[in-house]
């Protein structure tokens, strides 16, 4: 269900529309019905209840953790502590999982945590105490380690939870030559993997952006080839909106709104993004930004003039009460679940190009991906060849100065021998993976004559899972 400031509550159910999308797909599959029914079902829930003493009460704490497909080990998914957190929820979000990362081709079977508890109320060594005993009921069931479940942050988790996390398995674990890869979002410092806090930001930059240089789709909806010039707007600014705002921005895209719980600030001449934080940290609001309008109920800032319209908040913002006032040509599903299906429907119609969020959102897990593979190879990206790659370079620069007998700028050579650290690598294969995954979804659109991104995304999924399933011998 989402309630937004002045508007309707829609009745809606986040795990129906997957479940929704997932059917329009199984259409397109030659394959029994009951292996589907595999594919959709999740195999392993865990609801916990366990005491917590806090302050001078002790308090009995709800928690989850599921794993959605064993298809592939480990099961991969974040840990979010929200007091709406509930099992059907969690449930679903492991479900996308499974999805995300089939598509990117990320070897993982999909899960998801929730911790219900509002963060906001509760104090920092409150916070410790829940978070460690979590982890170990997650030990105590076998849901947690390496090559089992590896969690991540998710909404109201961030590095700090994931370090506590890390630090009692390895306490409750002694020995374990790989507990640094139980868990994905650590601070740099214990094993965690630069350019992860922007990684999922970055990825919707990336899909987009693969998506503007199509000159077939850009035609479809009147637009040009290239992100510069178009006019964004953007729901939400919390990690993944703020990153991709960021990008937008450095790429010549002119970002028009920017949207928050407490309302939205418009400029059609666009708004800078970096005085947009700075103004948002001194006030503790978007609201008032100089040469913004307001506007108050942030739901209609989704109702105006723009090019490319990106929801990175919640789920079900786009519904049939709003959807047909809805201008954008190009909507980039950052957040999970914005649009529903009644509305989904309607977008389409209208001609309007939609990237679903199970590919869109998945550059977090590619990166989470890449940080489980740098704990497994304990050695950190770029150590081994960039100072290879550097000499290398210095040697092909001494060969073209001497054939051309000309010498190269001091600012020139410090660009071309520079070897690529591991920032550079992490951002170079989420780049990759995002263009990947967009062209196999595109081709199979256009191959199968399937009408949306979406279903095309699902298919692949599926078909990927499918595939995984019969290399194993799993299904008969």
């Amino acid at each position: 269900m989402y309630k937004n400031k002045q508007s309707k509550t829609i009745p809606c159910s986040f795990f129906n529309c997957i479940e929704k999308n997932f059917d329009k797909a199984a259409r397109f599959i030659p394959i029994e019905k009951g292996l589907l029914e595999q594919i959709k079902a999740c195999n392993s829930v865990y609801r916990m209840h366990f005491p917590v003493k806090i302050g001078k009460e002790i308090k009995v704490i709800e928690a989850y953790r599921v794993q959605h497909s064993h298809h592939k080990l480990p099961c991969k998914g974040g840990i979010r502590y929200s007091i709406k957190v509930n099992q059907d929820e969690i449930m679903t979000l492991a479900a996308l999982m499974t999805y995300k990362c089939a598509i990117v081709d990320v070897p993982f079977g999909g899960a998801k945590g929730g911790i219900k508890i509002d963060p906001q109320t509760i104090s920092k060594d409150n916070i410790e105490k829940i978070t460690r005993r979590y982890t170990s009921e997650l030990i105590r069931k076998n849901f947690i380690g390496p090559g089992i479940d590896v969690p991540a942050p998710d909404y109201g988790t961030g590095e700090r939870e994931m370090s506590w996390i890390f630090d009692t398995f390895s306490s409750i674990c002694p020995g374990d030559v790989n507990a640094l890869a139980c868990v994905t979002g650590k601070p740099i410092s214990q094993g965690g993997v630069r350019g992860r806090k922007e990684a999922t930001g970055l990825g919707v930059f990336y899909g987009i952006r693969e998506l503007c240089r199509m000159k077939e789709d850009m035609l479809s909806v009147g637009l040009d080839v290239g992100l510069v010039g178009k006019k964004i707007i953007i729901q939400g600014l919390g990690n993944v909106g703020y990153h991709a705002a960021t990008f937008f921005h450095e790429a010549g895209a002119i970002i028009v709104a920017l949207a928050e719980r407490e309302g939205a600030i418009y400029n059609k001449n666009g708004l800078d993004v970096s005085q947009v934080i700075f103004h948002l940290k001194n006030t503790r609001s978007i609201l008032n930004f100089p040469g913004a309008k307001n506007i108050d109920n942030t739901e209609k800032a989704l109702e105006l003039e723009c090019d490319i319209l990106i929801p990175a908040a919640l789920e079900n913002v786009i519904h049939k009460n709003n959807v047909n006032q809805i201008k954008a040509k190009i909507i980039g599903e950052a957040a999970n679940g914005p649009i529903t299906p009644e509305a989904d429907e309607i977008l389409e119609k209208k001609g309007v190009i939609i990237i679903p969020d199970i590919y869109l959102n998945a550059g977090g897990v590619t990166v989470s991906y890449f940080e489980w593979l740098k704990n497994l190879s304990h050695v950190r990206y770029g150590r081994i060849e960039k100072r290879f790659s550097e000499n290398m370079n210095a040697e092909l620069l001494q060969v073209i100065e001497n054939t051309c007998r000309k010498k190269i700028s001091i600012e020139e050579k410090k660009i071309i021998l520079k070897g690529a650290r591991e920032i550079d690598l992490v951002r170079s294969g989420l780049e990759d993976t995002m263009i990947s995954g967009f062209h196999k979804i595109r081709d199979l659109k256009k191959s199968s004559k399937i009408k949306n991104m979406r279903t095309a995304a699902f298919v692949l999924a599926i078909n990927k899972i499918i595939e995984s399933y019969e290399k194993s011998g799993i299904f008969p």
